[in-house]
């Protein structure tokens, strides 16, 4: 399960050099969306058995949404944080993740939330999915059930759900439709408070700088502004 950590207010600081989002320093909690693909991913652990991995890509203090991720469900976590990471837009983040994801191995389906609320683009889970060779399915909404190397699901679509069959290993992005997230358990807590989270940076993920962070980003941010607030008569 793939998350993200991201500012928790509005008031947030700009890099005024790179144009990006200042993440030190400020009050962060997981990305929403990706709440609801934790949840499914421990469901789908309750029901057919496996194990649940929870990665996020970050700042050191990124630790922080891994264990809550382990207080509510998932058995292990990584944190990929390194200096060369930062600044990067979703098609570095999405091959730094798909690196991380080859390392691990046997990944039968991998879990994002629709969209975080920082960035807004929806684009990581498929860029992920086409970087692994793997199939892709969005708004995904229900799955129905898992045999034999497939799966079964729904995915909502403008009028209504359509209801399809994917090869496993798959990539998924899920809507908030899909579950209700769970609340930590006391064991859970004790679970993430002891937990050793292990850090991955470039030597682990034998990654190729040229494609992480700023320097592998195939869009940049030319300008951030803050819109003046509406003059009331």
């Amino acid at each position: 399960v793939c998350l993200k950590q991201v500012p928790g207010t509005t008031k947030v600081k700009i890099d005024p050099q790179t144009n990006t989002l200042v993440r030190q320093g400020i009050e962060n909690i997981v990305n929403p969306f990706d709440t609801y693909a934790l949840e499914e991913g421990v469901r789908i652990k309750e029901r057919y058995g496996g194990k649940v991995i929870a990665i996020s890509m970050g700042p050191p203090q990124a630790e922080e949404v891994l264990r809550e991720a382990i207080s509510t469900g998932a058995d292990e976590a990584i944190l990929l944080s390194d200096g060369a990471f930062a600044g990067a837009d979703t098609l570095a983040t999405a091959y730094t993740l798909a690196k991380a994801i080859e390392r691990i191995q046997q990944c039968d389906l991998i879990i994002c939330g629709r969209q975080t609320v920082d960035g807004d683009t929806g684009q990581v889970g498929p860029e992920l999915a086409e970087m692994l060779g793997i199939p892709f399915v969005a708004y995904v909404s229900k799955i129905e059930e898992v045999s034999n190397g497939y799966m079964q699901l729904q995915r909502m679509v403008e009028q209504g759900h359509e209801v399809i069959e994917t090869p496993l290993p798959a990539v998924i992005s899920v809507v908030k439709e899909i579950n209700i997230p769970r609340l930590p358990s006391l064991r859970g807590l004790a679970k993430a408070k002891r937990a050793v989270i292990p850090v991955w940076a470039t030597p682990e993920l034998g990654v190729d700088k040229a494609m992480v962070g700023l320097s592998g980003s195939a869009t940049r941010v030319i300008k951030i502004f803050f819109p003046q607030g509406r003059i009331q008569a």
